[in-house]
């Protein structure tokens, strides 16, 4: 057309465009909504006149015209799908807007390094400029408009997706004003953020763009200062909280893009706040407060936990805070948080179980374990108080858990006495008898009956398990020769192990734990359990080429042993006639990991879960992670060797100063790694350590009379050490590794 256009404004699919010298508007794009002004609702391609009569500002509008009828534009806009017009009075035209000469208006100020050093040279000169930099720290959307990413014009691409912002060129800023000659800017922006900025900060913000302030505040290094934790960085978690879902969303997918280091400094920053907020400021703050400080600070952690699940930014034991155990009550903790289930409001740590590490973890199972054991106890007291009363002493319960069993039919036995007890009645605290033996349990024969009963399942004559050479890992066998009740044991056993804080040498992979906490097994999980398999698989979904099918040659079904002969398993129906090509080995893998950890061995697993969750089942077990789990069945490997001789006790002639005593420390700490372990193994019967610590193992040297030619004992039950008094360190450590290397123990090896 060649007019020339002085003003331009776009909705979401159409444009409006003014020439000044007709005074005439076009409208084209789409038109579905009337937005186009056309007098009908097609889309438009061409400028098309919108329909009115229009007249520029400078031209005399003829008398037949009545002025009612005339406008005369004086400014456009449009927005989504609508299109407004602001005209002048017609007696009393005004020219129209010229969007192409800029005008004095207000703008919004960046904060960068030249805006600071100007500050900073005015809070020096002049006092009165205080306010305008306050208003300015005090406004989102300066700091929303600031620190953007400009590399190829990134923040053009802001979504809900994509912050924008250069991540750096913040914490430098941030670093500069934290300059000793910047001291009295600092006071400003302390002053802004604590009485404007942060208590304004909306619910719903008008745009993503106006979210960036909460990727800027975090960054600010005063929040770290425990000074500001109540006036900065607490009302800042509130904040965020209050955001309406779809900005808390965004947010959340911004915090799945930044980097770890970013996430991790604000996963620290929170759990500094909760910290500073149960050591001692309960009794300064008014409880209201406390309340909703702490509530405030665990839930973001808890916000924060939520993304790091889908993204992995960190490993999920960055989210533990070690201090909680001293800090808090966790049995009193717990026992709320028992009693809220059942209704009552208040503010719980246990609500927020990814901030306790293992053996917080696991004083909240031994509360648990003690309440449910106590509760079982009362409960047959209670009965036993009725049956007195009754007369029917006969019908008395037991308080404990009390298996009668004989060491040449275990298996049998212990099916047999677990038959007649009742859920609950698993819950007392275990006591063991062996038939014909002094019925005195102190804890070592509960040891010595677990060590015997899984040695006699574990037994590969029943072909229950498979052992792994790889990793020399068990996993459940595709064909076994034993009726379900026997895993049904199994699994019993290792809740009876775990609510008896007894460590069993089980040499279960983690996906076992990662499935009784329904988390899905992945090909990671058959790695660690298959090396050679698991590497294949991986090579199979890395490969870059296209001729898949001539490669590898698979479908989708596996080869397995059955009864000798090599039987073709499909992974899923009619698998065998389905070629691996590049477009379904991704589906092929998945079948593969789902066959070995879930559908082969279904049956098996359902019965040990069975067993294992009539113990620990319930919310308790919602609070472990999948290795936390594992090392309360079968112990950790946070080796503390110092912490091992200082919690040793001694008896006899023996103590701490004896000669031999110190041969044996000496030589001990100049083992390696393995044969430390091998030692664990030979005096506790596992060469693992209990969630607590090695100080929890206890362990007990005594002397002995027999001769120098006799090699050490170990009593695994009772983790006790009969050492004789070897007159040289050479000898003690010949002795000793004889012992130790001649141990056959109760694991498979």
């Amino acid at each position: 057309m060649g007019s020339e256009v002085s003003q331009i404004a776009c909705g979401r699919q159409h444009t409006i465009a003014f020439v000044p010298s007709s005074g005439i508007l076009y409208a084209f794009g789409c038109g579905e909504h009337g937005q186009l002004g056309t007098g009908y609702t097609r889309n438009v391609i061409c400028p098309t006149p919108v329909k009115w009569r229009w007249f520029p500002h400078n031209v005399q509008i003829p008398p037949s015209v009545e002025l009612s009828s005339c406008s005369i534009i004086k400014h456009v806009f449009s927005g989504w799908n609508k299109t407004f017009v602001i005209c002048s009075k017609s007696d009393r035209p005004e020219p129209a807007d010229d969007f192409r000469f800029c005008k004095n208006r207000n703008y919004t100020s960046l904060i960068n390094d030249e805006t600071i050093d100007l500050w900073r040279q005015k809070v020096i000169d002049n006092s009165n400029s205080m306010n305008g930099i306050v208003q300015t720290l005090s406004s989102s959307a300066c700091w929303n408009g600031s620190f953007l990413d400009n590399k190829n014009d990134e923040h053009f691409k802001t979504s809900p997706k994509i912050p924008g912002l250069d991540m750096s060129s913040i914490k430098v800023l941030f670093e500069k004003l934290m300059n000793a000659h910047h001291s009295r800017l600092l006071e400003q922006i302390l002053k802004g953020f604590e009485s404007f900025l942060i208590p304004q900060l909306p619910s719903s913000p008008p745009d993503v763009e106006a979210m960036r302030i909460y990727i800027i505040l975090p960054e600010f290094p005063l929040l770290q200062d425990s000074k500001y934790y109540i006036t900065l960085t607490l009302p800042l978690a509130m904040a965020i909280l209050r955001l309406d879902t779809n900005p808390s969303k965004v947010l959340d997918n911004w915090w799945s893009q930044v980097c770890p280091e970013y996430f991790f400094r604000l996963i620290d920053l929170y759990k500094g706040a909760v910290v500073y907020l149960l050591n001692g400021r309960k009794t300064l703050l008014i409880p209201v407060l406390f309340t909703s400080y702490i509530t405030a600070a665990l839930r973001l952690l808890e916000k924060m936990h939520k993304v790091n699940v889908k993204v992995q930014h960190v490993d999920h034991d960055k989210f533990y805070i070690p201090e909680i155990s001293s800090l808090v009550d966790i049995q009193e903790d717990y026992l709320m948080w028992f009693l809220n289930q059942a209704g009552l409001d208040s503010v719980t740590i246990c609500s927020y179980p990814f901030v306790f590490d293992a053996q917080a973890k696991t004083k909240m199972l031994q509360t648990d374990a003690e309440l449910q054991m106590q509760v079982a106890i009362n409960g047959a007291n209670l009965q036993n108080v009725f049956m007195l009363l009754s007369l029917e002493p006969m019908l008395a319960k037991n308080p404990y858990l009390v298996l009668h069993v004989r060491r040449t039919s275990l298996v049998a036995d212990a099916l047999r006495e677990l038959s007649i007890h009742s859920d609950i009645d698993l819950k007392k605290p275990l006591k063991v008898i062996f038939d014909g033996e002094e019925a005195v349990d102190d804890g070592g024969v509960t040891k010595e009956f677990f060590l015997l009963l899984l040695k006699e399942l574990l037994n590969p004559i029943y072909g229950m398990f498979t052992v792994y050479p790889d990793s020399n890992l068990l996993w459940f066998s595709d064909i076994c020769f034993v009726e379900h009740n026997w895993f049904h044991l199994i699994g019993i056993m290792c809740g009876l192990a775990i609510y008896n804080f007894t460590v069993v040498d089980l040499h279960f992979p983690l996906v076992l734990y990662k499935k009784l906490l329904n988390v899905p097994a992945t090909l990671e999980d058959l790695k660690e359990l298959s090396p050679t398999e698991g590497r294949s698989l991986q090579e199979l979904l890395d490969y870059p080429a296209e001729d898949v099918e001539e490669t590898f040659c698979l479908n989708f079904a596996i080869l397995r042993e059955s009864y000798g002969l090599m039987e073709m398993k499909p992974l899923v129906p009619g698998g065998d006639k389905i070629t691996v090509n590049r477009d379904n080995r991704k589906e092929f893998v998945d079948s593969y990991v789902n066959y070995v950890f879930n559908q082969s061995i279904q049956e098996w697993y359902e019965a040990f879960s069975t067993g294992f969750l009539k113990v620990c089942g319930g919310k308790i077990l919602e609070l472990f992670q999948p290795s936390e789990l594992r090392a309360m069945v079968v112990g950790s490997s946070n080796y503390n060797w110092q912490e091992l001789e200082e919690s040793a006790v001694y008896k006899g002639e023996y103590t701490t100063a004896h000669p031999t005593v110190r041969m044996f420390w000496e030589t001990f700490h100049e083992f390696p790694l393995e044969k430390k372990k091998r030692f664990l193994l030979f005096l506790t019967g596992s060469d693992r350590i209990p969630i607590y610590g090695m100080s929890s193992l206890h362990i007990i040297i005594q002397s002995i009379s027999s001769g120098e030619d006799h090699l050490p004992v170990a009593h695994t039950c009772y983790n006790l050490l009969d050492l004789p008094k070897y007159s040289s360190k050479e000898i003690l450590r010949k002795k000793l590794t004889q012992a130790i290397d001649h141990y056959e123990g109760f694991s498979l090896v």
